[in-house]
């Protein structure tokens, strides 16, 4: 039996982006995607037929409106349409291109053939409805940084990966050198597709270690400290769990925090500095930001 597809797009401020990604995730919305379309972000997802009518598309539209009015942005487009069930899983792949990141590593759509001779770590990644496929500023920036500090200041290292969606940051850790590395994330679709992709990179199971959870699961995981700690999500979220990151802490630990607005560093850097760690460098692209710190 043949089912249509919902395909939404929401043409809004690239500051709006993750803002967009996440309030489209908690309509149910899977295969997200986004390209730049001039000076704003065109963001694609899709929902099956059955699960929205008009109405629940109309209401999706006003609160992506008020997302943007709480932020003090543009309010955003959303239009809709219905398509075919052989359309919408690959309607929003061909926004997606193999994209080089830093130094070393080229993120790979999992449905291209491989290139032949690579000069880079090839990172394959198939996201799913989980967000990161290497195309938004906030993860070149922690994937940059994270190179910055497995490839020039220390090697084998122990890596915590907490909001690890599509788990592109912890195979990118583990593939620039990191020994260890344990994911964690509050979605369960997230661990399926920070698994699936863990398995199309060939990465061990005891290597890169996938729980469903947050910062507590991570203590039980690792059992102690660990040497950095990577964290890509929304900056209200952050400023909650810096509290409670202090188990998984020693002198010599580094982070790599992104998924904040420059608007919202003064409160996230704050928040660090009140719990012992100290900003060494405040990285920027478009409007986000990317905290490399350490301890103090």
């Amino acid at each position: 039996m043949t089912h249509s597809w919902w395909e939404i797009q929401v043409l809004c401020d690239p500051a709006l982006e993750d803002t967009v990604f996440w309030r489209l995730e908690e309509f149910g919305c899977r295969g997200t995607a986004c390209q730049i379309k001039g000076y704003a972000c065109l963001v694609s997802a899709y929902l099956p037929e059955e699960q929205a009518q008009l109405l629940d598309l109309a209401a999706l539209s006003l609160w992506l409106r008020q997302d943007a009015v709480c932020v003090g942005l543009p309010s955003p487009a959303a239009h809709w349409h219905l398509i075919d069930e052989d359309d919408w899983s690959s309607s929003w792949k061909q926004y997606w291109h193999p994209i080089e990141i830093g130094d070393k590593l080229l993120v790979y759509p999992a449905w291209l053939p491989l290139p032949e001779n690579p000069t880079r770590h090839v990172l394959r990644l198939d996201p799913g409805v989980a967000f990161g496929t290497g195309t938004h500023a906030t993860t070149q920036l922690c994937l940059e940084a994270i190179e910055m500090r497995l490839s020039y200041e220390e090697t084998d290292a122990v890596v915590a990966d907490i909001g690890c969606g599509s788990g592109i940051l912890s195979i990118g850790a583990i593939l620039l050198g990191a020994k260890q590395v344990y994911a964690v994330d509050t979605d369960p679709l997230a661990i399926k597709s920070t698994r699936s992709n863990q398995e199309l990179n060939q990465v061990n199971t005891e290597v890169l270690q996938t729980e469903l959870g947050s910062v507590e699961r991570v203590i039980e995981m690792a059992s102690g400290p660990v040497d950095g700690i990577v964290c890509n999500i929304l900056a209200e979220v952050i400023i909650d769990l810096i509290p409670q990151l202090e188990p998984l802490v020693k002198t010599t630990t580094w982070g790599v925090i992104s998924g904040v607005l420059l608007e919202q560093a003064k409160p996230v850097a704050d928040t660090l500095e009140q719990h012992g760690w100290v900003v060494a460098t405040l990285w920027r692209r478009q409007d986000w930001c990317c905290f490399n710190i350490r301890r103090t």
